[in-house]
């Protein structure tokens, strides 16, 4: 999992090759805690996506953007262009996750 340390940084991701999941989480958000322990599991099972966590709070900027309210929220770019998204404010699965992301294969 990458982990920008700033805005450019972030933007260069965001027009990287490739397919890249941006997940959209937050320190205090309970439900981005029960995800984090699964997210090795979920990007060893999803070897074609390169996978970014980006702090809602750190980038408010980019969530408003995106149109990104509720966390944890997925977006899916392929050479910057979105894919496919999973945004809602509910708490997600490993397997919803996954499932989803079988979608954008």
């Amino acid at each position: 999992m990458m982990i920008p340390a700033t805005i450019e940084e972030l933007a260069t991701l965001v027009n990287r090759e490739g397919k890249t999941v941006f997940l959209f989480t937050a320190d205090w958000c309970g439900d981005c805690r029960f995800l984090k322990p699964l997210l090795p599991e979920i990007e060893a099972e999803n070897p074609d996506f390169t996978f970014v966590e980006v702090n809602r709070d750190d980038y408010m900027e980019v969530a408003k953007k995106w149109n990104i309210y509720g966390i944890p929220s997925l977006v899916v770019l392929e050479n910057g262009q979105e894919i496919g998204r999973f945004v809602n404010r509910e708490r997600k699965t490993k397997m919803q996750i996954n499932e989803f992301l079988a979608q954008l294969v």
